[in-house]
This record gives structure tokens, C-alpha cells and sequence, in this order.
């Protein structure tokens, strides 16, 4: 009977100090708190698929209105949401060398596709593979792979004006844009030409989707034995990307560099300028024209620094091509399905910026160039509040490096030190939905970045590609790819409401990526023009 008594007694005792004491984690440092579960954290609503993730950020960062921070619980991971503009700036960006790194959920070195790419690399190599890419997305570079999206949007639309020859058609918007973005990619990033419209079952674009879903339950498995088993999923070579994937993109990217070289193949997509990184050819330039609009970043210092002579492998080239995947492939795809159902709904917008893709148009004799995209004004506006009220990055998450102390700035706050490891949330959808920083959150209006209002905007309040050193890299050529396709589909169609559309959209709670629990059913209508 002791026997039993003493077991039951260090199981409770256990418990209380892995899944109990560590949600006391922020009370104990006199940060306000909600009432954690026990191994669920604040997820409850998440894991029970009662809320999107959207909403749930929505949530925590309302709980408390009138403080700075608030401590949150991702299941048993303690995590500080950062609520006060000021306060993020200071982290993300005066005081970025305490917060380099984000959190990773794979091992180091158990799958160097993952792990040697830019979103999840720390320290030093990310500051190294930083400075070695970011001359590959500088304007003058957007501007000489322009043409390459431009023949992507070209193709996109062809195929449409086919398909409505007979009238107007109806849609799935996120289908037609992710296989679009997919074009962009193959042929930005890897140099392979395809038409995943006309040929939906391509090899690149399955290996691709293959290679960017996070959604089946393999790769879920994985991530689970990668969290809670980490040493043992390294022993046992847990891989995140089976050898099918791996091999392809592995193969691809050695075989065209090969060709390229053999044959002084000069071709003006990242996969050149990485090659050209290699040689130490690859320098910061920017266009001698203003190109950034309002949702563009800007990069840092770091980025702009003289790269450290080091070997850039075959594997670090795939490995940077492939994040395009991740970085690119559902956010941007999530961006234009959004964009266009917001025009449809918004026909007093939409046709605000027919007027100017038809002005633009008629100024460029129907050949649109990179100078003259980067002039649509009202385009930049509706991109910039389509990003606030749907960024597809939901929240940024840094990882503090180094000891640092939060100085109280109220007297109901004491110092908050935060420790090598602590993780703070930087909560972006709450911040764009606050009324405090803009009036009317839910309504879209693109005109509150207008040259007469955006001074209205404080810049920490309004970051969808991210803050500081660590934001987007390739918020350049997001923005040129999402206009570019805008600018050629409203030039022949007008987007339209059809008996399919679903209003409001409804948040999917069973992705955790943000996306339409409906699907994106918009129609495409042929436009008319005076003969």
C-alpha cells in the first residue's frame, strides 16, 4: 500500500511540474495570463476545431486590452504576445541581436532541405545566407525577372479568355492562383517552364505540392515525433521530405546547373543568381527608379553587408530555390484569392482599378513593364489593405538568444527578464484589426494608404511581411507577381459575385494556414469594349 501511495504520490508530483508548473511559466514573472489547460495551453478552441487560427490570435490579443504583453501558452510552450507597437519595434529591431533566431520544430541536420534554407537557419549562417540572397531581391533584380512573370500572367489569362469564350465562367480562385504561383516558381526559381492550367497533372507541380503540403497526416506524424522525440527522430533519419521529393528537386537543380555551365546559359531567374553568389559575383543594387509601395520592406543592414567568402553547395542552392515553396507558394496564392474576392464584393473598388489598368495600359500600348507597374498607385493601395485585413502571416515569432529584461513601463508592470530560449509572438492580425490604429477594421478601404491618410498609419502598426532585420525577403517579388496577373485579368475580365460565392468568408478551422473554410467561387466575366 506504501508502495503504491509513494508511485501515485511522484506521478502527481510529476505532472504538476511538466504539464502544471510549466503554465504558471509567465504568472510567476507577474505577466497577466489566462487560464492555460493543462497540456493544451491556450489551444483548446484550435485542437477542438471551434476556431481558426486567425481567430485565435484575434482572441488572445483582445483578452487584455490595456496591457503591453500578455502571456500565452502554445500547448506547454510558453510564449510572450507582444501587444504595444513600440515595444515590438524595439525588439524586432533596436534590439534584434537579442531575438536572431525563430523556433525550430525540426532537428538541426535531420533533413538539410529544411534546415539549410534561410527561413529556419540561426545565427551566423542565417546572417551569412541573408546577405548572400538578398542581392537576388533587390529592384533591379525584380526588374529583369519581370518578364518571366509577365509570360506566366499572360498564359493565365489566355487560358481564361478560352474557357469564357462562350460567356462568363465560374472559378475556384485558390486552384487557378496556387497553380499560377506555381508557374512563377518553377520558372523563377528552378528555370523549368510549365503550364500547370493546360497540364494539371505535371510532374513539377505535383512534386511541389507534395513538397509544400503541411496538411497530411504523414507529415503531422512527423512533426509530432520531431517535437516530443527529437533525438530519436534524428537517430532514425525521420526525414521531412520523403526521398521521391528530395531526389527530384536534388536532380533538378544539379542537372540544369550543369547544362548552364557546359553550356554558358545565361538566364535571368534566382537559380542564376545563386550561381552567380557562388562566384562572389552577386552584389546589393538597386534600380535607379522608385519601385516600393507601401507594404514593401525594407531590407536592413545585414542584408546589405559584404557577404563572407564561404562554399555554397548544390544542396544550399536547392534548399533556397525550395523555400520559394513555403515562402511563396500557399501565402501568395492565399493573397491574390483574397485580393479578388474583395473586388468582387468591392465593385465601386474593382472599378477604381479597372480605370487605372486601363489607363496604364493604354500608356505602355498593352506592353506592361516593371517601371510602369511600379506607377499604379491604386493597385499598391488595394495590395496594401487586402495584406492587412488578410496577411497570410498570421503572427512572427522570434527566439530570444541572449538574457534580456523587459524595463517596466507602468506601475502595474515589474522588469520581465526573459531567458535564452523564451519565445515572443508578434501578434500581426491582432494589431491590424485594432481600432486604435486603424478606424473601422473590417471594412476594406484601400484608401487609408492614400498620399492624403497613410501618414495617419504608424509603421510598427502595419507589418504583414514581417519586422526588422528578419522580415520577407521577397516581399519585392510577391507584390510583382500579385500585380502583374491583376493588372493582365482586369484588363479583359471583371471579377464577379456568383450564386457560389460564399459572404463573409469563413475562416477554415481545420488548416492552420489562413485560408476560406468555402473555397475562393468567384466568376470571371469577359469585358466588353466599345468597338
Amino acid at each position: 500500500m506504501f508502495t503504491l501511495l509513494l508511485i501515485f504520490g511522484l506521478a502527481v508530483i510529476l505532472f504538476y511540474y511538466v504539464f502544471l508548473k510549466s503554465q504558471l511559466y509567465w504568472s510567476d514573472r507577474n505577466v497577466t495570463q489566462g487560464p492555460p489547460i493543462p497540456i493544451i495551453g491556450d489551444n483548446l478552441k484550435t485542437v477542438m476545431r471551434k476556431e481558426s487560427f486567425f481567430e485565435m490570435i484575434k482572441r488572445l490579443y483582445i483578452r487584455f486590452p490595456n496591457e503591453r504583453y500578455t502571456g500565452i501558452y502554445q500547448m506547454t510552450t510558453p510564449t510572450l504576445m507582444l501587444r504595444d507597437p513600440d515595444l515590438i519595434k524595439q525588439i524586432a529591431v533596436k534590439d534584434f541581436d537579442y531575438f536572431t533566431d525563430r523556433r525550430s520544430f525540426v532537428p538541426d541536420d535531420c533533413d538539410p532541405l529544411w534546415n539549410k534554407n534561410l527561413f529556419v537557419l540561426k545565427g551566423e549562417k542565417w546572417r551569412d545566407m541573408r546577405a548572400t540572397l538578398s542581392p537576388a531581391f533587390t529592384s533591379s533584380k525584380m526588374r529583369a525577372m519581370f518578364t518571366l512573370i509577365n509570360d506566366c500572367s499572360k498564359k493565365f489569362v489566355d487560358f481564361h479568355l478560352e474557357a469564357s469564350k462562350d460567356g462568363e465562367i465560374t472559378v475556384e480562385m485558390k486552384d487557378i492562383f496556387t497553380r499560377y504561383s506555381n508557374d512563377v516558381i518553377a520558372t523563377c526559381a528552378f528555370g523549368v517552364t510549365c503550364d500547370s492550367l493546360k497540364e494539371p497533372k505535371n510532374e513539377f507541380y505535383e512534386m511541389g505540392r507534395e513538397a509544400s503540403d503541411f496538411t497530411s497526416f504523414i507529415k503531422n506524424l512527423k512533426f509530432f515525433l520531431y517535437i516530443l522525440m527529437p533525438k530519436i527522430s534524428k537517430v532514425i533519419n525521420i526525414t521531412l521530405f520523403n526521398e521521391k521529393v528530395s531526389n527530384f528537386f536534388k536532380n533538378l537543380v544539379k542537372e540544369t546547373i550543369k547544362l548552364r555551365e557546359e553550356n554558358g546559359i545565361v538566364r535571368p531567374d534566382m537559380l542564376n543568381l545563386m550561381m552567380e553568389a557562388r562566384k562572389g559575383r552577386l552584389k546589393h543594387e538597386e534600380a535607379n527608379f522608385n519601385d516600393t509601395g507601401f507594404a514593401t520592406v525594407e531590407e536592413s543592414h545585414i542584408g546589405k553587408m559584404q557577404m563572407k567568402k564561404h562554399e555554397i553547395t548544390d544542396i544550399d542552392i536547392t534548399a533556397q530555390a525550395l523555400i520559394f515553396f513555403f515562402a511563396g507558394f500557399d501565402t501568395s496564392s492565399t493573397l491574390m484569392s483574397f485580393m479578388a474576392y474583395e473586388l468582387a464584393v468591392n465593385p465601386d473598388i474593382q472599378a477604381k482599378l479597372i480605370a487605372e489598368v486601363d489607363d496604364t495600359y493604354e500608356e505602355c500600348d498593352g506592353k506592361l513593364n516593371y517601371e510602369k507597374l511600379a506607377t499604379m498607385k491604386y493597385m499598391d493601395l488595394v495590395i496594401s489593405e487586402t495584406l492587412r485585413k488578410w496577411p497570410s502571416v498570421i503572427a512572427a515569432e522570434r527566439v530570444c538568444v541572449k538574457p534580456y529584461t523587459i524595463p517596466a513601463a507602468k506601475e502595474s508592470e515589474r522588469p520581465v527578464n526573459l531567458v535564452v530560449g523564451d519565445a515572443v509572438w508578434f501578434p500581426i492580425v491582432g494589431i491590424h484589426y485594432d481600432p486604435e490604429y486603424f478606424s473601422n477594421p473590417d471594412t476594406f478601404d484601400p484608401d487609408r494608404y492614400s498620399e492624403e491618410n497613410k501618414h495617419n498609419i504608424n509603421s510598427s502598426t502595419y507589418f504583414p511581411f514581417g519586422i526588422g532585420p528578419r522580415n520577407c525577403i521577397g516581399s519585392r517579388f510577391a507584390l510583382m507577381e500579385t500585380k502583374t496577373v491583376f493588372f493582365q485579368i482586369l484588363s479583359k475580365f471583371e471579377i464577379t459575385v456568383t450564386s457560389k460565392t460564399v459572404i463573409p468568408v469563413r475562416m477554415s478551422k481545420t488548416q492552420f494556414n489562413l485560408t476560406s473554410e468555402d473555397g475562393y467561387w468567384l466568376g470571371l466575366k469577359p469585358r466588353q469594349y466599345d468597338a
